[in-house]
């Protein structure tokens, strides 16, 4: 039996003999013979796009109003304890191998998955921790997601984006059914997708979900300078500065704040708490500022949509110099799609290979190769790993210069562990 943090993490990677095993049979009968242990209220985070951010602003939020709050993220940047959270802090290695220890006794014959166990662990900790409330990130799609065994109070489906096409099928139309399966016939299902796909609409419809609907349910206003969150039955909430600095940043707080909104019955309507909440909210990973002179930036943009609101927020921080790209990706990942939604901000790209951090990862002449297929005319430098090549960056850079990290929260791990 393990028993470290780091041997559990081990023996998880071959307790199932595949990675990824979509369906709920499994991690539901563990869950069941753990007694079923949740919170009394709970918020599931579906999307694209976009699902960390919320998390982190509906936790701050809750917070602020005085709950107790569980938050369940990932994947993990620099340590897995980043993705059990309980009143913002970490998860120790001790409360996560007690949770793993009560898993495995209950889990008996039954194979889970790396990400099956953590689900388990947090709902486990978040029920002896007594939370008032979790809030939950779904890790792949929806419907089929370890998540999904919990009946949410309320949903949220932040953006539908081409992206795991693989596990959740070829177009926008499937991908958001999949995801509209986190909803519940008659409780709240946020949409926060400005152009949702008709399968999605359709899957919440035939769940009976209680629908609000971005632009027709709620809305911002006010632009960049004096933003307002207008719902159509008159409340209203005027947003503060976001320390969460991106365009989308905006309209993943008024996903957040509909879905307090819906459940106002059950949870004070407080204003003052809420722009407390948002003001505050921060997230390892997204537009993260770590350097000036030149500034240095890391995100974990790794689908075109995240690449696109990236682009939108370079074109919004403009830099006196250039702007030098350090780059990773997954194989799986659309990285044509990717470089083209950046290339022509980048003023030089410094490439770095995954291979050495994670099966799944790009190696540098792979890389390289789907790179010269998108941007041949583009000047890059190719690194072993992308350590290698944000240290060239750095010296390369001018003080009037941006460095921006992206592709994969690998690249982002790397960067800061760097």
């Amino acid at each position: 039996m393990p028993t470290t943090l780091a041997e559990w993490l081990e023996y998880q990677q071959h307790v199932h003999k595949v990675d990824i095993d979509m369906g709920l049979a499994r991690v539901s009968a563990v869950w069941r013979r753990m007694g079923a242990p949740r919170a009394p209220l709970a918020i599931t985070i579906g999307g694209t796009n976009g699902k960390g951010s919320t998390v982190a602003f509906l936790t701050a939020m809750l917070r602020a109003m005085g709950q107790r709050v569980g938050s369940y993220v990932s994947p993990h940047i620099r340590t897995y304890n980043e993705r059990i959270c309980v009143d913002g802090e970490e998860a120790g290695d001790a409360q996560l191998c007690a949770a793993f220890e009560r898993i495995e006794a209950a889990r008996a014959e039954i194979p889970l998955t790396y990400f099956e166990y953590a689900t388990l662990a947090a709902l486990d900790i978040f029920a002896r921790a007594g939370v008032d409330a979790m809030v939950l990130e779904v890790g792949l799609g929806g419907r089929l997601d370890a998540t999904n065994i919990v009946d949410a109070d309320a949903a949220v489906i932040t953006t539908i984006d081409l992206d795991h096409m693989q596990w959740l099928g070829p177009d926008r139309d499937s991908i958001g059914r999949e995801k509209a399966g986190i909803a519940r016939a008659g409780r709240p299902a946020v949409v926060g997708e400005a152009d949702p796909p008709p399968g999605l609409l359709a899957a919440l419809a035939g769940i009976g979900a209680d629908v609000a609907r971005v632009g027709s349910d709620f809305c911002v206003r006010g632009g960049e300078d004096k933003p307002t969150w207008v719902h159509r039955d008159g409340a209203t909430l005027a947003f503060p500065e976001l320390a969460l600095d991106a365009p989308c940043q905006q309209a993943n707080a008024a996903c957040a704040v509909a879905a307090l909104h819906a459940l106002r019955e059950r949870l004070p309507w407080s204003p003052r708490a809420m722009v407390e909440g948002l003001r505050h909210a921060r997230l390892r990973g997204r537009l993260q500022n770590i350097g000036h002179a030149p500034e240095r930036v890391v995100d974990v943009a790794h689908n075109p949509q995240a690449a696109r609101a990236l682009a939108q927020w370079i074109d919004a921080h403009p830099v006196a110099g250039d702007v030098h790209a350090v780059f990773g990706a997954m194989a799986d990942k659309d990285v044509a799609g990717v470089l083209d939604a950046l290339g022509a901000r980048i003023s030089r790209w410094h490439l770095g290979g995954l291979d050495a951090a994670t099966p799944r990862g790009l190696t540098g002449d792979a890389l390289a190769e789907r790179f010269g297929a998108v941007l041949p005319g583009a000047a890059f430098d190719m690194h072993s790993d992308v350590a290698a090549a944000w240290q060239a960056a750095g010296r390369q850079a001018g003080a009037d210069d941006l460095i921006v990290a992206f592709g994969s929260f690998f690249v982002v791990a790397q960067v800061l562990n760097a």
